[in-house]
């Protein structure tokens, strides 16, 4: 007997009820399996699922089940305005990064030359260069495979003021200052209760983990980072909420001006920053 989207809808919710997105998961889980969009979920949800689409659908659920991502199930993660390709070997891009994106639009000011430091997926790199077409912006990450997933995700976007290429932090970055150096670092304790639950079980730890209860690389970026901001440039890092003390006063011991934290939609300190002082 096959089984019509609507049924797999309500039986794929109920067999990955340990999530709490089980409704959403599902959805996407589906959409995925029958290679459609989601508008079949409100034209057509009474259309029966093929044997093997059923099958996929199954086996899809199944690896939901034992708690992996979906973004890693069907491959591919929404942020801003964007849909990556996302792989096991990088961060699976936050709506809470994305706060970091809306404060940069606040400032109202055109950067012209940009710094995307770990950029994973491209992310942050990505949407900034849509957000100013004007401006150039590099994005660098330490793992090859990286490299090569941001710029799979410039060319699905169609972004082409972007350029990605192999650097632990600075090490490969030319020395032509930049407006705006931004980053998405390691920032988590190696004790953290959290890095054995939820999705983060599955993500890189390389990603995750930072030395000094996770403050270790946002150090290491605030001291460098100055070599490489023009007059009055701006250092933008995410971090942890508890962090936020941490980071700002570092910044202002290593002669950071304007230095503030910002929230996330949720309400939390998600990133601080600071400007290049006027020498």
């Amino acid at each position: 007997m096959s089984i019509s989207i609507k049924q797999a809808l309500t039986e794929g919710q109920q067999f990955i009820s340990q999530s709490d997105t089980a409704a959403l998961d599902a959805e996407l889980i589906l959409l995925h399996a029958l290679n459609a969009h989601r508008n079949i979920l409100f034209t057509d949800p009474d259309k029966r699922l093929t044997q093997d689409e059923y099958a996929l659908y199954q086996t899809l659920l199944q690896r939901r089940e034992n708690g992996e991502p979906v973004a890693y199930i069907i491959g591919e993660q929404g942020f801003w305005d964007l849909m990556l390709n996302v792989a096991p070997h990088t961060l699976i891009p936050r709506a809470d990064t994305e706060s970091l994106i809306d404060w940069v639009l606040e400032q109202n000011v055109q950067p012209k030359r940009i710094l995307d430091l770990g950029t994973g997926t491209g992310a942050i790199a990505l949407a900034l260069a849509k957000e100013f077409p004007g401006a150039q912006v590099i994005g660098v990450d330490l793992i090859p495979q990286a490299v090569e997933l941001a710029n799979s995700n410039k060319a699905k976007n169609n972004i082409n003021n972007v350029q990605f290429f192999q650097s632990s932090w600075f090490e490969n970055v030319p020395q032509e200052p930049f407006d705006l150096i931004v980053s998405n670092p390691p920032y988590i304790d190696e004790r953290d209760e959290h890095l054995s639950q939820g999705d983060v079980r599955f993500e890189p730890a390389s990603a995750l983990i930072a030395s000094q209860q996770g403050l270790s690389d946002l150090y290491l970026i605030a001291r460098q980072a100055q070599e490489y901001l023009t007059q009055q440039g701006c250092l933008l890092m995410e971090h942890g909420w508890q962090q936020a003390q941490h980071v700002s006063d570092y910044l202002k011991q290593q002669g950071y001006v304007k230095v503030a934290s910002g929230r996330d939609l949720a309400g939390q300190w998600r990133f601080s920053f600071g400007f290049k002082a006027q020498r």
